[in-house]
This record gives C-alpha cells, structure tokens and sequence, in this order.
C-alpha cells in the first residue's frame, strides 16, 4: 500500500469511525468490510437481514463479519425513530410521516438518517447502485456543508515515484465527477473544498490550488476566461487563507520555469499541487489521461460538499477500491470532527 494510505490508514485505526454499507449482500462490499473489521479499521454497519448476510458471508468464506452492527429496515420499532426524523427534515417538502415510513426501508436513505441520527459517522455506496440515487440520498438527509451548495468530486492522484510534481508525489483534481457546467460561485466553492480535501485525504500540509483555463494571466479574452477569474476572486473571499491563482494554463501552474515566466510573482504558478478545472469534461478528461498516460492512480471520486461523509463507488469497483473508499471516509469524518 502506497505511503499515503498507509498514514490515512493509521489515522482511522487510532480514531475508529462508524460507516454505513447498505448494500449488505453485495459480494465485493462484503468482502472489503470483512478486511476492515479484521485490520481494526472501522466499525462497520451493514443493512438488512443479519441471517442473510451472515448467510452471504459464509459462502463468501469470510470470517468477521459477524462483528459487524446490523441494523434491519423491516424492524418497524426500530425505524420509528428514523422515520420520524425523515418526516421532520422532508415535511416541507410534502412528505407525510406514512411516505417517510416507506422511504425508511430504503438502504441509502436509512445510511444517511443513520448519520443524521448520530448512530454513525458515515457511508460507502454505488457498487449496486447509481450515483444519482447515492447523492439523492445524500442530499435530502444529510444536505450540504455551511457555505457550500454544491456538492463535487475530486481524486487523489498518486504520481508515479519520483515525479517532479505535487506534494510527495500526490495532487487533488477537481471536478472531476459531478457538476458538468460550474458557475463562478460553484467552481469556487469547489476550491474551497478541493482545499480541505487535500488536506483531510491528500496528507497535504500546504495545498496551493491553481484555477486553470486555456489563458494566464489574461493572455486570452473570453466569458470562460472571466468565470475563471470571478471564481478565483468569490473563492479568496470565501476563505481568505486559501493559497490560489487563476487564471492559469496546466503547464504555468505546474511547471516552475513556465510559471515563473507567464505569472511573474505568483506563489501558486508553477507549484500547484491543487488543480480545480473549469469544467466537468474537461477535469473528467484530464485525469483519466495522466491515469493512462503518466500511470497515475486515481483513487476516488470523493464528494466535497457533503454535511457529513458520503462516497459513491464505480459500479465497477472491485473490493480493494471499496476498502480505500472506506478509509478515505473515515479520515473525512475525522477530519470533520476535528474541525
């Protein structure tokens, strides 16, 4: 396991989170939470039937699931206080208590009531279902972060060993998974959270972000160009110990000499480690091209954004990546905590 983990790793074992696996009879999922409980990572809660999971896990050959809470959506007693919880936060919007009873039998929804409870501090989902019903979830229950609208998604891109670039070999891209056409305010909100997000899960002690575009430094005129700009400006203001620049090209905020040469006396140009793109396609482009071409390795997406921690998964995943997603999420609820 790669450095970072292993320290990401060591944080949540010494400050052991509770997170919330819905899909409960999913193989890779159990799999992955059978290697956490065992290695004293976290404290796993699954949802369904304990009898059929157990029943899964031993086909499966696994050996510590059994440690794990079970909470059961069809224990109408025991959801009493979840639905009514549902109803409080959605009545406004038309829920009755009968609909929030309902909706309580759905695993991502009762995940996130869970948090919301205070019975767990957070989820891993996606391996079985889409992103959109993971963050519909989310949003409903948990809702945003203070100051924050928008949820986003970054990866931690761990470079391959001895590369010039990022901080120890790893960088944050972001967004690289949700928002397809950010506005000025959500493409800074986006940087404030990219920032916390280097350091809660990047191991970063000094996040410099770079705002790119196709100009720097106004070397190019276009409403894109301005957004840029605007952001940059929304983002300073939204937390004024933020270190970033924009507009910058890749190559200015990456690279030292280029930097130094189209952003003359900017801190961030040339050593950004933090790189927030313009937009969905082409964050989404960039990082699956330094993944193929440099041999990075793109963990995530991690959601930005949230109240409290929820990750999606690839319905690809397999269960090493759902065993780091679990960890990720521990060191944000940590991170929260904290904070």
């Amino acid at each position: 396991m790669e450095p970072l983990f292993e320290k990401l790793k060591g944080n949540a074992v010494a400050s052991k989170q509770r997170i919330v696996l819905p899909e409960s009879l999913e193989g890779r999922t159990l799999t992955a939470a059978d290697r956490v409980i065992g290695e004293g990572i976290a404290d796993i809660v699954l949802i369904g039937d304990r009898g059929q999971i157990l029943a899964k896990a031993g086909e499966l050959g696994l050996k510590n699931i059994d440690k794990a809470a079970v909470v059961n959506p069809d224990d109408a007693r025991a959801m009493e206080p979840y639905a009514e919880l549902l109803y409080e936060l959605r009545k406004a919007k038309g829920m009755t208590l009968e609909q929030a009873q309902a909706k309580v039998k759905d695993p991502l929804y009762l995940g996130c009531l869970l948090i919301k409870h205070g019975d767990a501090d957070g989820q891993v989902a996606g391996a079985m279902n889409t992103t959109g019903n993971v963050l519909r979830a989310a949003f409903q229950v948990l809702k945003t972060a203070p100051g924050i609208k928008s949820v986003s998604g970054a990866f931690i891109m761990l470079l391959p060993e001895g590369s010039p670039y990022g901080e120890n070999g790893v960088m944050v891209f972001a967004d690289c998974a949700v928002l397809p056409d950010p506005d000025a305010q959500q493409l800074a909100q986006i940087a404030v959270c990219a920032d916390q997000t280097a350091r809660a899960l990047g191991g970063m002690s000094d996040p410099k972000i770079a705002m790119l575009s196709f100009s720097t430094k106004g070397s190019a005129s276009h409403e894109r160009v301005d957004k840029v700009v605007e952001a940059t400006r929304l983002a300073r203001e939204m937390n004024p110990d933020l270190k970033i620049d924009g507009e910058l090209q890749a190559d200015a905020a990456i690279v030292p000499s280029v930097g130094a040469s189209k952003a003359l006396g900017s801190e961030i140009a040339g050593h950004a480690n933090v790189l927030v793109f313009p937009d969905l396609g082409v964050g989404n482009i960039a990082y699956k091209l330094v993944q193929r071409l440099a041999g990075a390795k793109a963990v995530g997406p991690v959601l930005q954004g949230l109240a409290a921690p929820v990750n999606d998964l690839s319905r690809g995943c397999n269960d090493d990546d759902i065993y780091r997603t679990i960890i990720l999420t521990c060191n944000q609820a940590i991170n929260k905590q904290q904070n």
